[in-house]
């Protein structure tokens, strides 16, 4: 259970990891890839911690 109650922190991990990348690269066409997928990783990081806090209730 400990597991999942951290694996939320991965996701920002990962945001961080493809804003870095597509930052990196900017001006070809992956960095617009890397950031759409740093800010989808950056997205779920906050819903799961919202829906973590939900599921607490």
């Amino acid at each position: 259970m400990t597991f999942f109650k951290y694996f939320h922190y991965a996701y920002l991990v990962f945001a961080v990891l493809f804003l870095y990348d597509a930052f990196a690269s900017w001006g070809q066409t992956q960095a617009y890839a890397s950031l759409a997928l740093g800010g989808l990783a950056l997205f779920m990081f906050f819903f799961r911690g919202k829906f973590n806090k939900k599921l607490k209730k």
